[in-house]
């Protein structure tokens, strides 16, 4: 544990001392806890209309899975690791590095019987490479909110597919998807402050179609964390009148 404490220690000492060599590129370091809520939603080209000719002696119930659908939203957890660049007071780059999961809740439909089963998860769990660009709306006394708009690559390490595993585990192992959030940074103490963000993660664009069929997903994300900030906003640098509302 001392060994742990002590690497910490030299780490943000090197980050200080490297953030004011490069006249405060870099902006902070931080993590962050995460939980989210998932759902899939499915296309399916073959179905024209909703009649479906489940008695005809030549109907192919495959080509009618999965049938068009919102799978039911489940909820997941994530972590992960954030660093925070450029010169700009407002405008900033945040790159991430996120373990996470994405479920949803699915009930398995059987279009030549016309039976739904029980609900069940489908889960992937996913290593993800996020890039945002952030924006500070303006500076209050106690905090700062923000906005941030960006795109995140995502690696599928795995998944535990119970429903419409033809689409559902046809999933790219590579992947990427586009995030809108809200965010709002705690001036609560010097360097270390906390945050709170929410995450609109949806997939741009479908993951190439099954037989005709294909799906994406759309998850919300809600965060609280932490970032240290070496350096000090530039209205503490300059030789006006000292101000001691804002640090970040």
């Amino acid at each position: 544990m001392k060994k742990i404490i002590i690497i910490l220690f030299v780490a943000l000492n090197l980050f200080q001392n490297l953030s004011l060599a490069q006249t405060r590129f870099f902006r902070g370091i931080g993590a962050f806890v995460a939980v989210n809520s998932s759902m899939n939603r499915y296309r399916n080209f073959n179905i024209k209309d909703k009649s479906i000719p489940r008695y005809d002696p030549n109907f192919n119930p495959a080509a009618y899975y999965p049938e068009n659908h919102y799978s039911h939203d489940m909820q997941n957890f994530g972590f992960g690791l954030l660093l925070e660049f450029l010169r700009y007071d407002k405008l900033r780059w945040q790159t991430e590095l996120e373990y996470t999961h994405k479920s949803v809740l699915e009930r398995d439909y059987d279009w030549f019987n016309d039976t739904r089963g029980p609900l069940t998860p489908n889960m992937y769990t996913q290593i993800q490479w996020n890039n945002y660009l952030k924006y500070f709306i303006y500076e209050g006394n106690k905090g700062a909110p923000y906005v941030m708009l960006g795109v995140r690559l995502e690696y599928n390490m795995g998944y535990a597919i119970t429903a419409y595993a033809p689409v559902a585990a046809a999933r790219p192992k590579v992947w990427f998807s586009g995030d809108a959030a809200v965010g709002y940074e705690f001036f609560t103490w010097k360097k270390w402050h906390p945050f709170v963000e929410f995450h609109w993660n949806p997939d741009v664009i479908y993951q190439p179609p099954v037989a005709g069929a294909t799906m994406r997903n759309r998850t919300y994300e809600l965060r609280i964390g932490i970032i240290y900030r070496p350096a000090k906003a530039r209205i503490d640098d300059c030789n006006a009148p000292k101000y001691h509302g804002n640090y970040y």
